[in-house]
């Protein structure tokens, strides 16, 4: 009986049980978090950051132009020799350049011609078989003092009274000049580099004498030039070349000879090394005044003639008309205006003021003749300016491109002569 109760009681119970299961499962279905699908991510856009706008620096101004620079110049200078004899001034030789001093003095830059050596003693190297005819010159080196106080910067080595004593001649010469802070240009490898307020200037002295540079080797000479323009505000070139005397006054563009020596072709010197960048041509050595010209915008002066020549040097004549040179350029060195103050040596006082201006006059009237003006216009008192007829035309390069050539550290080479000039006839 009690086993029929127990299968009654099961039978009855399961239905219930089932009900009751199912709701639990509803319920707890019901309680559940739903699960939420998730959408897939989406890439984040790049934006770039912002650029700051990068305001250029201003250019640096140029800088200012160099005021404008006068270079005055003069010809051959000998102020006493005691060789063979004692010819030297009885006051020592300072007043000699007294009053050319005072118009040296208003240049920026003083240059001169340098006949003879400053030595004390030694031996001359030439021979000189009749005294009428040559000269040897030595004069003391002190003298180099006298060349300090007239106001001259720079004097040329090179011209065939350089080497009177040999090359220790002009060793004694290049010292004395060092020593009282005058530059010097002759010998081959000596070129003259100094500062002069706002410029670098250089100087390269030329010649046909043996162991200068060579007025005859123009493509080395050029290549000299060329690489001094390329350091230096200003390039100075000083020649010792032309016939000698009044009869060689006249410039033309050919070779010149004297007792059958080669002095060059000076016109085709100076065009050439003003077209590989000198600055200013000045000439010395026929011992008279000759033309001057403007050439591609720079000044070219054939010959300065004699300046201060004490005794041994003939100066009758135009021999003793005494031209100094004034020049004002700007700083590229084109001519601006330019002077010829004339002097006349009056033994045995030295270069005076020529109040008849002889050497203004005779230069005009070469220029004249020879280069038909040479781009100048000339006024009364020997000032003269650049021809309105050859100013350059806007862009129009002034000077031609100097031609490719080496310009390393060797000088120019002089070439072997058969002479070496003893004296000024």
């Amino acid at each position: 009986m009690q086993k029929l109760m127990s299968l009654w009681f099961d039978s009855a119970i399961k239905p219930h049980r089932l009900i009751l299961t199912l709701a639990l499962c509803s319920w707890i279905a019901g309680c559940a978090t739903p699960i939420e699908e998730k959408p897939a991510p989406v890439a984040e856009a790049i934006v770039p950051a912002p650029v700051a706008e990068v305001i250029p620096e201003p250019a640096p101004p140029p800088p200012p132009p160099k005021p404008p620079i006068t270079i005055a110049a003069v010809g051959d200078m000998m102020i006493g020799t005691d060789f063979p004899t004692n010819r030297l001034a009885d006051d020592d030789g300072k007043g000699q350049l007294s009053e050319a001093g005072i118009y040296l003095s208003r240049a920026q830059v003083a240059f001169g011609n340098l006949e003879g050596v400053l030595m004390d003693g030694g031996e001359p190297a030439k021979v000189c078989k009749d005294p009428s005819l040559c000269y040897l010159f030595r004069s003391p080196a002190r003298y180099a003092e006298h060349f300090r106080d007239a106001g001259f910067d720079v004097l040329s080595l090179a011209n065939n009274h350089a080497r009177d004593f040999g090359e220790e001649g002009r060793d004694a010469s290049m010292l004395a000049l060092d020593e009282v802070g005058i530059a010097h240009s002759g010998r081959v490898g000596d070129v003259a580099s100094w500062q002069q307020g706002d410029y670098r200037l250089a100087m390269a002295a030329f010649a046909p004498n043996i162991d200068s540079h060579s007025i005859h080797d123009e493509d080395a000479a050029a290549c000299l030039v060329s690489k001094l323009a390329q350091d230096h505000d200003l390039v100075l070139v000083s020649f010792h070349g032309g016939a000698e005397g009044e009869a060689a006054m006249h410039v033309s563009d050919v070779e010149e000879f004297y007792y059958g020596e080669s002095r060059g072709n000076v016109v085709s010197f100076s065009h050439r090394m003003i077209d590989a960048g000198a600055d200013m041509v000045i000439g010395h050595g026929p011992h008279v005044p000759r033309a001057i010209e403007l050439y591609r915008e720079r000044l070219i002066a054939y010959s300065l003639g004699n300046f201060a020549t004490y005794y041994g040097i003939s100066v009758s004549g135009d021999k003793g008309v005494a031209p100094m040179l004034m020049a004002t350029v700007d700083e590229d060195g084109r001519l601006l205006e330019g002077k010829i103050i004339s002097f006349r040596q009056r033994r045995p006082d030295g270069p005076r003021l020529d109040s008849q201006e002889t050497a203004a006059t005779l230069i005009r009237s070469l220029t004249r003749t020879d280069f038909n003006g040479g781009g100048l216009e000339f006024t009364d008192g020997g000032s003269f300016k650049p021809s309105i007829s050859r100013q350059p035309q806007p862009g129009e390069n002034p000077r031609l491109a100097p031609a490719a050539c080496d310009t390393g550290e060797s000088a120019p080479s002089q070439p072997a002569s058969p002479a070496d000039p003893l004296s000024h006839h």
